[in-house]
């Protein structure tokens, strides 16, 4: 009997292919360079599909966009926007003879953190993805909340009072973390601004030229924490996307969230200040979190978390 899955996480630059077992162990792990065009895109999948067809039970993907889980169709699909409208379950399922779910790839990472991560037993929590711009999957009564139209937790669209009212001015920019590297990089004088490297090492230092950008930008994160748990009420948010393997990037929002508290006395007398930690996951959560939602898709009586 075939035991493992196929889980496939679909991003702007690279599909990252893993396969996985029915309890969350990665078995083998690779990545194939994304094509830009869809009919290319659809033969680089189905060609990786059929290498390992024989060993696998399942199919489950992750992608930029809004998501419907039921259907699997993606709709604006993000930084691909050749994927609106496609339906990964239409195209492969019948095709395999296996089942195939879709799921968001923000609300991926926080699945992989409710199964197996940092927020295993928590009732209600949330998982903010640090990226290009900010992803977010919401967990509440112990599940991921989607929302009517699939898009609950799109912390990017979260709008800031300003006279111009512009994109500039969402969170999307503003807490984007590939904006940070870029606007450490130009202070560095690096010549590739996506250097996340050389922007960390001189983080970490605590450049005095550079800190001040990095403070600035947890700050941002912090502010908006303190806006989404005077709504929810949550026990855990837990930080991930790529920047969250630097230790400092949790610590130092976790700094900048209890400072804002500390300066308005009222807030922190009123409301109970919220755990913030690390995702356990990093470059594994959304292939871990897509196969949660193919499990859950499939009513597995094993992956009910404890």
């Amino acid at each position: 009997m075939k035991k493992n899955y196929l889980s496939i996480d679909i991003g702007g630059t690279n599909i990252k292919l893993a396969i996985i077992d029915h309890s969350g162990q990665i078995r083998s792990k690779k990545q194939v360079r994304t094509p830009h065009e869809l009919e290319a895109f659809l033969a680089a999948l189905e060609e990786e599909i059929r290498l390992v067809k024989d060993e696998i039970r399942g199919i489950s993907f992750c992608c930029p966009g809004k998501v419907d889980t039921e259907t699997g169709r993606i709709s604006f699909g993000g930084a691909l926007p050749f994927l609106n409208g496609i339906s990964f379950k239409e195209v492969f399922e019948s095709k395999f003879q296996v089942p195939v779910s879709t799921i968001n790839d923000g609300k991926a990472a926080a699945l992989s953190e409710l199964w197996l991560g940092n927020l295993i037993g928590i009732d209600n929590g949330l998982a903010i993805v640090l990226g290009t711009g900010i992803g977010g999957g919401l967990i509440l009564d112990g599940k991921l909340y989607q929302g009517k139209q699939f898009q609950a937790g799109e912390l990017s669209f979260m709008v800031k009072q300003s006279d111009k009212t512009s994109f500039d001015d969402m969170y999307g920019k503003t807490g984007s973390a590939v904006g940070l590297i870029k606007n450490v990089n130009r202070v560095l004088g690096t010549e590739d601004l996506k250097d996340g490297a050389a922007a960390f090492e001189a983080i970490n230092q605590k450049d005095p030229s550079i800190y001040p950008i990095f403070e600035s930008y947890a700050k941002e994160i912090a502010y908006m924490i303190c806006n989404v748990q005077a709504i929810l009420d949550l026990e855990k948010i837990v930080i991930g996307g790529g920047i969250s393997a630097q230790a400092i990037v949790t610590e130092e929002i976790r700094k900048q969230y209890r400072a804002i508290r500390s300066s308005l006395p009222f807030l922190a007398a009123t409301l109970t200040e919220v755990e913030i930690d690390s995702c356990r996951f990093l470059n594994d959560a959304n292939l871990l979190g897509a196969l949660y939602q193919l499990l859950l898709n499939a009513d597995e009586e094993l992956v009910a978390h404890k």
